[in-house]
């Protein structure tokens, strides 16, 4: 598996590569999926690149569950247009943007193969015949495992973890946790020592997450909506961007973040996915 330097916002991806974001987001999935073995069996087999990880191949469930502490993004969005009802799931009244929820909740979307990925319930994903009921528990109570312990090791780090989602499926009739796992692409943070100062103020949270780039496309009036057209993305803004994706990954982490050479990103990669294909055949 190759993570590139693309960045996809509205399940869109944007035309400018980030420097480094490939490497940030591989080298901070491995770092949680090693973290959460104890927990859930997962698809990771080596790393032999910054920008490579090899691994077993699984057949994926057709959902992604979506777990959420806070009230931010995509669900405040929901419950600012008046909504109560998210994915079965009800929520309070009189919750404000970024609100700490009672407890966790699960809220997951079907994975589509094209276009934007929906909302759907637990009862839903059963009765479509998506997940069998059995399986089904099993992937809430693993979700909400690893919630927990993303939550504990942001909490090391002077971090909240937001809210994050997991992807999971099968090999040989044992339930995997695959793709990535707490990177800027799947989980929001806000940092823990500001957080309560900046509800009581009402102003915005600071985040580390890929939300930033969301809130710009949605100022310049794009939400991958048809009709609406991709802004330009100057090299300052770029820039930023992969700064902050660095600054996620030294911040989550703990560990600091050494660029990969990016002279020929293509021949190393290859001499890399090759030096691995000879190691585990």
């Amino acid at each position: 598996m190759i993570a590139s330097d693309r960045i996809s916002a509205f399940d869109v991806v944007l035309p400018s590569p980030i420097p480094h974001k490939g490497q940030v987001l591989n080298q901070t999935a491995a770092y949680f999926l090693r973290a959460t073995a104890d927990i859930v069996p997962n698809w990771l087999i080596d790393v032999p690149d910054p920008n490579v990880s090899v691994g077993w191949r699984c057949e994926p469930y057709p959902v992604e569950m979506v777990v959420r502490g806070y009230l931010a993004g995509h669900a405040w969005r929901t419950y600012r247009e008046g909504g109560r009802l998210l994915c079965g799931v009800t929520l309070p009244d009189g919750l404000r943007e970024n609100d700490r929820l009672p407890t966790p909740i699960i809220t997951p979307t079907t994975k589509a193969h094209e276009g934007h990925d929906e909302d759907i319930s637990r009862e839903q994903i059963i009765e479509q015949g998506l997940v069998s009921e059995a399986d089904y528990g099993q992937l809430e109570h693993y979700a909400l495992a690893l919630f927990e312990r993303g939550t504990q090791m942001a909490a090391e780090r002077g971090l909240l973890l937001v809210d994050t989602k997991y992807e999971f499926g099968k090999r040989d009739d044992q339930i995997f946790l695959i793709d990535e796992v707490h990177t800027p692409d799947s989980s929001r943070y806000f940092y823990a020592d500001q957080y309560e100062d900046n509800q009581q103020q009402n102003r915005p949270q600071k985040q580390l997450s890929k939300e930033f780039v969301r809130e710009w496309l949605i100022f310049n009036n794009f939400q991958g909506k048809e009709g609406q057209t991709i802004p330009p993305m100057s090299d300052e803004w770029i820039a930023q961007i992969s700064a902050r994706y660095v600054e996620l990954y030294e911040t989550v982490t703990g560990q600091v973040f050494t660029p990969a050479d990016l002279t020929n990103p293509t021949a190393r990669m290859e001499t890399s996915i090759l030096r691995a294909i000879n190691t585990y055949q």
